[in-house]
């Protein structure tokens, strides 16, 4: 008996808007409920996307815009192909953070690229592919980059970004929200995370 089709679900925000918690919250519900769960994220979800998030990430100097939205590009493609597809093939919820949301974010409104072109090249990469459902985290940029001072930490090249970068990065989620309402919940991630996190398991519960 063919196993039926997985769930595709992928966390999207800014810097510090609480990605990592939320995932792992949503992680143990539905671990806990009997469901298998695979937990991945973009880049570094596979050995290849490793050596590519070292370089978007944590690469010392510039890289040009093209060449940053060609290597998460290149990420995705095989990250789509290796992991995240044969898992839903296996009938798994898949929980991802970020997808080609961010790149049409970051290196489309962030990096002032042609946000079309960097969807597109997206959408080539990874075959069309798209998410059941994509929980937004939205913040504010001064809110969220007092929670990265807290955490003590390196920066890594897009945290680093100035106010401007993050706040076009921010608009850019939201517009995409805006065009695609069914794919997109919004939440705002100023709330206390255990509510925002009963809200995004009620948004799965009635998707699974």
């Amino acid at each position: 008996m063919t196993p039926r089709r997985g769930t595709w679900i992928t966390l999207e925000g800014g810097d510090g808007s609480g990605k990592t918690t939320q995932a792992q919250l949503l992680e143990a519900a539905l671990t806990d409920a009997g469901h298998t769960v695979l937990r991945t994220r973009e880049p570094g979800g596979s050995e290849v996307g490793e050596l590519i998030r070292n370089i978007v990430l944590h690469h010392r100097g510039d890289i040009a815009p093209r060449a940053e939205a060609l290597l998460y590009a290149a990420d995705r493609a095989h990250h789509i192909a290796t992991v995240v597809k044969p898992a839903l093939e296996r009938g798994e919820i898949v929980l991802q953070d970020r997808y080609l949301d961010s790149s049409v974010a970051y290196q489309g409104a962030g990096r002032v690229l042609d946000a079309d072109q960097v969807r597109e090249l997206s959408l080539w990469a990874a075959e069309g592919a798209l998410p059941d459902l994509t929980v937004l985290l939205d913040l504010d940029p001064a809110i969220a980059r007092e929670r990265l001072n807290s955490d003590e930490k390196p920066f890594d090249r897009l945290e680093a970004e100035k106010t401007e970068f993050h706040t076009r990065v921010r608009a850019g989620f939201l517009a995409l929200a805006e065009v695609e309402p069914e794919r997109f919940l919004v939440l705002d991630a100023a709330t206390p995370a255990d509510s925002l996190a009963a809200h995004i398991a009620e948004r799965v519960n009635a998707l699974i």
